[in-house]
């Protein structure tokens, strides 16, 4: 009998709807709304973008795309960006973003490790495409769009990037496409900085994905300062790969519309909250600084703004007291890694939280999410000491991609070893002091310096490096090095940043050298860079 009745609640089990089902389901209900709102100043109705997206799932499927295959995309803040996110979701593959701001040869690696069975490549990543597939071997590549006539003086034409699988799609049918994804299905990889060749990809599963879908309040949800049928109007203004696609998967799936920006520039953002009547804004603190540095902070109307989100990277409390005065209390701090995705908020009226150290708190554990503090030797500390954050939750990343060593460093019976340094007061407010990992958080991502040492140890002018992040008056990071040069050399910073951006990319160029006669040293003989960095502030 008992059998029976366990056998009655599987077949009555309800179906997993992934987050991209949900978010098309959600679109299709509603068809006549605006949507998107391109960096051209194009308007997609909801019902038109997701008949757009389900055809092409179902023209990803007829050209091979399988439950299980990796799908990864070469693109921009372009609504065929989040269609074809959306699409290879639908089809079962899982999504890998190729950032800006990364050198081709980088690229190159992560499309080969992660199996890339397809390659998408948009119109804003046209010229980075023709670096890329010559470094590459994938079985296909197609354009979200019309392809170029040609990269270049006879360098890659349409016919070696391949169709426009947009134009393709147009006779398939416009229906969710019957492929069944399950919660333990891999959602996507991201990658951020590793000290290996290649960035660590972190394996994100649809169920994980899917919660925050279920739970608003794990970002904030969209009850900060909202009123019934306030549908949210979230400005895309930094890159689709990283947070911004989150949040324009949570707006659409909530009844609003996105407005995409190409790339971050203060002026055009001001100017578009006011024009598009902007809810919502997503911005890293060195990208708040220069909003409110902009002339045209202080005659631009921000009264449609209901959340503005920053976080990323350590934020300046003088700063961010002066972003309350100019844009009231809609501002929302959050703290999270990649590996976690969000762990704690802190909502406007609680930016009066502030540390022992003068620092804001970075707000309390969400529901759903188990912090705690603890000690080299995994003892759990009390209240106000500080060690490392330890973090479990549904949604911790299930490893790294192919790397069951870095996964087993820092994943422990379901708890994540974040790395970051910190502290809880008598509240439970987070509190972050230091970083356990040596990594410089930059805007565009994460520059961890041995990565970079080891690159600069390959020039002819460097005998000896330390790389080494030195936080500015309104706490943004930027990468310095301290050289010991060759014998008969000097090397130049102009020099050294064009190598790094070469072999590395951009993000990872020091905006600073300084020419040292020796790197000093630990007593246990590792380079000594809190000493570096008190040299160049001093």
């Amino acid at each position: 009998m008992v059998a029976n009745c366990k056998e009655e609640v599987a077949v009555n089990e309800p179906e997993f709807v992934s987050a991209p089902a949900l978010i098309l389901q959600s679109l299709a209900a509603d068809p006549d709304r605006r949507a998107i709102t391109t960096a051209d100043g194009i308007e997609l109705t909801a019902g038109d973008f997701a008949a757009a997206t389900y055809r092409l799932a179902h023209e990803l499927i007829a050209r091979g795309v399988v439950r299980g295959d990796t799908v990864t995309l070469l693109t921009g803040n372009t609504a065929e960006a989040l269609s074809g996110r959306y699409a290879a979701g639908l089809a079962g593959a899982r999504v890998v973003n190729l950032y800006d701001g990364m050198s081709a040869s980088t690229l190159a690696e992560i499309a080969t490790s992660v199996d890339t069975a397809v390659l998408l490549v948009d119109a804003e990543r046209y010229p980075v495409a023709a670096e890329l597939l010559p470094l590459v071997d994938v079985p296909t590549v197609l354009t979200l769009g019309p392809g170029p006539a040609a990269i270049g003086p006879d360098v890659i034409g349409p016919d070696v990037i391949g169709p426009d699988a947009i134009a393709a799609s147009a006779h398939r049918p416009a229906e969710p496409p019957a492929v069944r994804v399950g919660p333990d299905d891999d959602w996507g990889i991201r990658h951020t900085g590793g000290t290996t060749g290649i960035p660590k990809g972190i394996r994100s599963l649809h169920g994980a994905y899917r919660m925050v879908f279920d739970a608003p309040g794990r970002t904030g949800g969209d009850e900060s300062g909202r009123t019934a049928g306030d549908a949210p109007r979230f400005l895309a203004a930094t890159s689709l790969a990283h947070l911004a696609g989150l949040l324009s998967d949570l707006t659409l799936h909530h009844g609003g519309s996105v407005v995409l920006q190409r790339s971050f520039d203060p002026g055009d953002v001001l100017a578009a909250i006011e024009r598009e009547r902007i809810t919502d804004l997503w911005v890293l603190p060195p990208l708040l600084y220069q909003l409110l540095d902009h002339p045209a902070i202080g005659r631009t109307d921000l009264s449609s703004l209901r959340r503005v989100s920053y976080g990323g990277c350590a934020a300046s409390p003088t700063r961010v007291r002066e972003a309350l005065k100019v844009f009231g209390p809609v501002l929302v701090s959050g703290y999270g890694q990649s590996e976690a995705q969000n762990i704690c908020m802190l909502a406007p009226h609680e930016h009066d939280r502030v540390g022992s150290g003068g620092q804001i708190s970075v707000g309390r554990p969400i529901p759903g999410v188990e912090v705690v503090i603890r000690s080299a030797d995994g003892t759990e500390l009390p209240t106000g000491e500080q060690g490392e954050i330890h973090v479990r939750s549904a949604t911790v990343m299930a490893g790294y991609w192919k790397r069951p060593d870095l996964t087993a460093e820092v994943l422990h019976d379901g708890w994540l070893h974040t790395g970051d340094i910190g502290y809880l007061d008598a509240d439970g407010y987070l509190y972050l002091a230091d970083r356990l990992k040596d990594k410089i958080i930059v805007v565009g991502g994460h520059v961890y310096p041995s990565e970079v040492e080891d690159l600069l140890l390959t020039h002819p002018a460097i005998a000896q490096c330390a790389v080494f992040g030195v936080r500015d008056a309104q706490e943004a990071e930027h990468v310095h090095v301290a050289v010991v040069a060759a014998p008969g050399q000097r090397p130049e910073l102009d020099e050294v940043r064009a190598f790094v951006t070469t072999h590395k990319g951009r993000i990872y160029a020091p905006e600073a050298l300084h020419l040292v006669d020796g790197i000093p040293l630990t007593s246990v003989g590792k380079p000594d860079k809190k000493r570096l960095r008190e040299a160049v502030a001093g």
